[in-house]
């Protein structure tokens, strides 16, 4: 990280030489990683700083202050996190605007899925709130559009054992003909 720090400053730097910089590290998960304690980049003839933020060691306050800050309080220095989460969801809740809500909603869940069991997020956070949140909607589109490519993938499988061609199988399929020709090629070498 440090290396990566040193060089991110560097590329911004060039960009914009006359911007003050300061460079944040925010660690979601606690580790015994000693690497979460680095804040220097050194060389022989160079030295970068830069800060670095490791979420379990703050506060929960801190996050439950700014609806902005929410998603991050589950993953704070707190004894329960359930009990954070919930917290959380009630700050949620009072959010006046929708679209805020939905989506502080579904990046708290998604945060919470590191420390805590799906049941106990899908307890404190509705569904249907979190399903209007753009980040919500581009996971599930993700996962519609690998279910389809699998799908086709099946079919075309099947097609081929049936002795289809490559060609037709592609136009029926939507798959690229390269797709269906390795499909072709693992069923032979099966």
């Amino acid at each position: 990280m440090p290396f990566r720090m040193a060089d991110y400053y560097l590329r911004i730097y060039r960009r914009y030489p006359n911007k003050q910089i300061h460079q944040v590290v925010i660690y979601l998960d606690k580790t015994s990683s000693e690497k979460v304690y680095q804040t220097t980049f050194t060389t022989a003839k160079m030295r970068h700083e830069f800060s670095v933020i490791r979420l379990w060691e703050q506060p929960p306050e801190i996050f439950l202050r700014t609806p902005g800050l929410l998603p991050f309080a589950v993953l704070s220095a707190t004894e329960n996190k359930a009990s954070t989460l919930q917290q959380v969801a009630a700050a949620v809740d009072k959010i006046d605007e929708r679209r805020t809500q939905s989506n502080i909603s579904a990046a708290a869940a998604i945060l919470a899925g590191l420390v805590l069991d799906q049941e106990v997020i899908g307890r404190l956070f509705r569904r249907d709130i979190m399903s209007e949140s753009v980040i919500y909607q581009m996971i599930q589109n993700e996962a519609e559009e690998q279910g389809r490519n699998k799908k086709a993938r099946e079919i075309a499988a099947n097609m081929l054992v049936e002795g289809m061609s490559i060609d037709l199988i592609t136009r029926l399929t939507g798959l690229p003909p390269e797709v269906v020709q390795q499909l072709q090629q693992q069923q032979t070498n099966d």
